[in-house]
């Protein structure tokens, strides 16, 4: 019992920046707009939050950096990708390379003269009664403020996407623009808003990862993380529900070849830390015929003149 309580309570924390990228990458996607710099924005946010907390000492402050710098690489995204109309694919890998990597490291040497630089993290908050609920107890209600964001705010934003006139506005923006705008939409603007969205969503991810539990920063601190987050989408199906749940088996399968690993099980760990990455392309194969993307998804958009 101690054994999956731990285990739960790990899953919830590594499944955590998996959670807040992909959700608002459902919702940039959703609205036909396909954002493949995920990577980048985690690393800014990253190092956002870093720079944030140390220069003022207070998390706060670095949580607040992290939102107005996902705020802005959001915004240069929607300007390039909707204003400008480049290749969505090509803009993606530009900002997770040249801003997310190449950035991110000089900045790193400007600031602290080079990597593994050590930061606090946040504290976890304690429900009480919630807290004594058997297994399930500690991982939901034992946890730090940007995994209850993760978590609680799923079921408001896929009440928002599937039940409210915002969300019909959305996707029917990535369904089929022109028809939108001939109802009255602004299709720009919603494009915009779902990107800045996204953005910051993104950028939070980073932080939860490096003020959540990881607490040192190194060039490779975010591993891939935001090209999985982006694959979360595909298999939760642009779903904010269906996302919860493809990352919390993640990060349960992340949390288990940790504990795998300590527990001296004859399995070469270089296995086990395929194991994240195996299943996603199992599940893939498995669901590649049923998955449906919004029909303008990485499509620009030009207003007809009038």
């Amino acid at each position: 019992m101690d054994f999956l309580t731990g285990l739960l309570v790990s899953a919830f924390q590594l499944a955590t920046p998996y959670l807040l990228a992909a959700q608002g990458e459902v919702y940039a996607e959703r609205s036909g707009v396909m954002n493949l710099g995920v990577e980048g924005m985690m690393v800014m946010g990253a190092f956002a939050a870093l720079f944030g907390t140390l220069a003022t000492g207070n998390l706060g402050v670095g949580i607040l950096l992290t939102f107005i710098v996902g705020a802005f690489l959001g915004l240069v995204m929607a300007f390039l990708s909707v204003t400008l109309r480049s290749n969505q694919v090509i803009i993606g890998i530009t900002l997770s390379s040249m801003i997310g990597w190449s950035l991110v490291a000089y900045l790193l040497r400007m600031a602290y003269g080079g990597s593994n630089i050590k930061c606090p993290t946040l504290q976890n908050i304690c429900i009480p009664i919630l807290r004594q609920i058997p297994v399930l107890g500690p991982a939901l209600f034992e946890q730090n403020i940007l995994t209850y964001l993760a978590v609680f705010s799923t079921p408001i934003l896929a009440l928002v996407l599937s039940r409210t006139t915002i969300g019909l506005k959305i996707k029917a923006t990535g369904e089929n623009p022109r028809a939108s705008e001939t109802m009255g939409l602004n299709v720009y603007l919603i494009r915009y808003l779902c990107v800045i969205f996204g953005g910051i969503m993104a950028a939070l991810g980073g932080a939860a990862l490096m003020i959540g539990y990881v607490g040192v920063f190194h060039e490779n601190v975010i591993a891939g993380r935001g090209w999985i987050a982006i694959t979360l989408v595909i298999l939760g199906r642009w779903s904010p529900v269906g996302v919860l749940g493809v990352s919390l088996l993640f990060g349960s399968i992340e949390a288990l070849q940790w504990r795998l690993q300590v527990l001296g099980v004859g399995i070469p760990y270089e296995f086990l830390l395929m194991l994240p990455y195996l299943l996603a392309i199992v599940i893939l194969v498995i669901i590649a015929r049923k998955a449906g993307a919004p029909a303008s998804l990485g499509l620009p958009y030009t207003r007809e003149e009038k």
